[in-house]
């Protein structure tokens, strides 16, 4: 009775000190305990998900078979007849799964590399990944590499976007970020990288969350902020301390433009004569300040009350067109935020998105919007955009820098928090007048 006890407060501490210690620590408690435990789950049911998944295949083998089977002989209930038998060598089909790789454990689950029998393509595991995540109890399953014959799969324990904590300044030129991937990794934003982006999104469903996020992690840095707001300046205007130039109407827009269309040329004929290819390549002194142009609502630069406005539309679309054909290049990068953007608005508008190459779709209304955002992607990343709840504003589906689409969400920027940063960095403000070297179009006010 005594051992018994003794074995069972033995357990009992053990379990006490368990919970404390993933408690306490969880990120040790997974790399020492819990992923461990789960690799060998993962090893010794492979073959069961495989089947249930539909991803084994058979393949003849040589193996061992009996002939005849002994039996009882009923000749009579006192003697028994044995029924000779032998083993013969045959091919028979043998159920095969996928060989799996070595298990590498990440912060929120791991991922392991897979061989694909012959014949089979990247697309059977993105229509596994549901069945492997519910197998293996796991918040979601994702193919995140491919390479000839072989895929990756991401699992991941929990969902990371459930809250998200990140600063958006990175004191980095030109880098922001703002939030969190699906896989637990920063959302970071190079615009050297990725020169130009589109932002989808309803009504709060976070894309002007993530606009604060831009504009407070380039506030700090030494840029040249510039804006489009048609909205008559009620989303923008607050943070006019750090902006160079903000247009509030059409007309305001198509000068803007023109002298963005200049400065491009300017910087273009600078790296001409010193034989450089982009401003990047140009002695530090020559270098010029990037430009950083934020598009509020681009439904309306494009949309027409009557044939009037015809001409002012070409004209925005056509110097909005070559800045994004010309700007990555010499430092000037484009962020076009949008509710509604569809095809209905024009091939100008069709012809832009095609020059931005970065691509942020938050929950939409319309489909046709998630589609001009993602359905030249890829469609499993279109359906994952489908789905985003109502109740989770800031997440979105990101593509951008690394080739492949991800689930993400931004850090919730209160608007108090990016007003004050742009009252704090107001000094880093470039005159516009200044920096294009040409009259003065529009100028914020302080």
């Amino acid at each position: 009775m005594t051992h018994s006890l003794l074995v069972l407060g033995v357990l009992a501490a053990a379990a006490a000190g368990l919970w404390a210690w993933r408690r306490c620590h969880p990120v040790s408690f997974w790399y020492s305990v819990g992923f461990p435990a789960r690799a060998v789950l993962v090893y010794l049911t492979w073959h069961h998900v495989a089947s249930g998944c539909k991803l084994t295949r058979n393949r003849r083998r040589f193996r061992l078979t009996p002939d005849a089977i002994p039996v009882v002989g009923p000749a009579s209930r006192s003697a028994a007849t044995v029924v000779e038998h032998k083993r013969r060598v045959r091919r028979v089909d043998v159920e095969r799964s996928p060989r799996l790789g070595i298990l590498r454990p990440t912060r929120l689950g791991w991922r392991m590399r897979l061989r694909l029998h012959d014949g089979q393509v990247p697309a059977d595991y993105e229509k596994a990944a549901e069945g492997i995540a519910h197998a293996w109890r796991v918040h979601s399953v994702r193919v995140v590499d491919v390479r000839p014959g072989r895929v990756t799969l991401w699992a991941t324990m929990r969902d990371p976007l459930v809250e998200v904590v990140s600063v958006p300044e990175t004191g980095e030129l030109l880098t922001v970020r703002p939030g969190k991937l699906e896989n637990g990794r920063d959302w970071v934003i190079d615009f050297r990288t990725v020169p130009h982006w589109l932002n989808v999104g309803a009504t709060q469903s976070g894309k002007s969350n993530l606009a604060n996020a831009l504009l407070k992690g380039l506030a700090p840095q030494p840029v040249a902020l510039v804006g489009f707001d048609l909205k008559g300046g009620v989303e923008f205007t607050p943070y006019a301390p750090r902006l160079s130039a903000l247009a509030t109407t059409r007309k305001e827009s198509v000068d803007l433009l023109v002298d963005l269309v200049d400065e491009v040329e300017n910087r273009m004929a600078t790296c001409r004569a010193h034989g450089a290819r982009n401003v990047w390549t140009l002695p530090e002194d020559l270098r010029p300040i990037p430009i950083v142009v934020l598009v509020d609502e681009v439904a309306e630069l494009f949309l027409m009350a009557d044939k009037s406005e015809k001409d002012e539309v070409a004209k925005t679309a056509t110097a909005l067109l070559r800045v994004a054909q010309l700007g990555r290049a010499f430092a000037v990068y484009l962020v076009v935020c949008g509710q509604r953007v569809g095809s209905d608005l024009g091939p100008g508008v069709t012809a832009l998105r095609a020059q931005l190459s970065g691509r942020v779709c938050h929950r939409v209304n319309d489909p046709e919007t998630a589609n001009m955002a993602l359905g030249d992607l890829d469609p499993a990343a279109l359906d994952a955009a489908r789905v985003i709840a109502a109740e989770t504003p800031g997440v979105c589906i990101v593509a951008g820098q690394d080739g492949s689409w991800h689930r993400a969400r931004s850090v919730y920027v209160p608007e108090g928090e990016a007003e004050q940063a742009a009252r704090d960095f107001a000094h880093l403000t470039p005159d516009w007048e200044t920096l294009v070297g040409s009259a003065p179009v529009v100028r914020p006010a302080a």
